[in-house]
């Protein structure tokens, strides 16, 4: 018998996560605030797409005494982040990436012009999602993206330590 891959383990895996929120009553803004956590990163968490860190496991049992030590356990490995191509498919999802698309270039421009060559990270990255009433009193959706700037760096080869190290060892110079 086959060993089961780290996709069906994390299937597994997030299917009793949300298996136990659904049991708590709680929605991810409560067990956020609960644990000082984003809505999205405790999203993230319950998915799988997260590693839950020592000192939140604490929070996270209190805000959902569900959890068992097997899935707190499991929840802090390092994750398989990924992503089902099908997922594309659910209309809110499609409308996220229809809108980034859409935007994408704009968005790029103005990064650039106010930061210069670069990018934002999506690793040093804060996501939220809020529901506010608009002007004319109707829901919104607000999404944050909160990311660390990251310049592109020009490359040359006194910054490239692995070359200098080459370089050292072929001159015969202790490194």
């Amino acid at each position: 018998m086959e060993a089961p891959s780290s996709s069906s383990i994390k299937a597994r895996t997030a299917a009793e996560l949300q298996a136990v929120k659904r049991k708590s009553g709680k929605t991810y803004g409560q067990i956020a605030d609960e644990t000082g956590l984003t809505n999205v990163y405790v999203a993230q968490l319950l998915r799988r797409q997260a590693q839950l860190k020592p000192g939140t496991a604490p929070l996270l049992r209190a805000a959902l005494p569900g959890l068992t030590d097997e899935l707190l356990h499991e929840m802090m490995q390092p994750p398989l982040r990924s992503y089902d191509p099908n997922l594309i498919q659910d209309p809110t999802v499609y409308r996220l990436h229809e809108a980034v698309m859409h935007f994408g270039e704009s968005i790029k421009e103005i990064v650039n012009e106010e930061f210069g060559d670069g990018i934002m990270s999506a690793i040093d990255f804060y996501c939220s999602v809020d529901k506010v009433k608009g002007v004319d009193g109707k829901d919104r959706v607000v999404l944050t993206f909160d990311g660390k700037y990251l310049p592109y760096t020009e490359q040359t080869t006194e910054h490239m330590v692995s070359r200098l190290r080459k370089q050292d060892k072929q001159e015969g110079k202790p490194e």
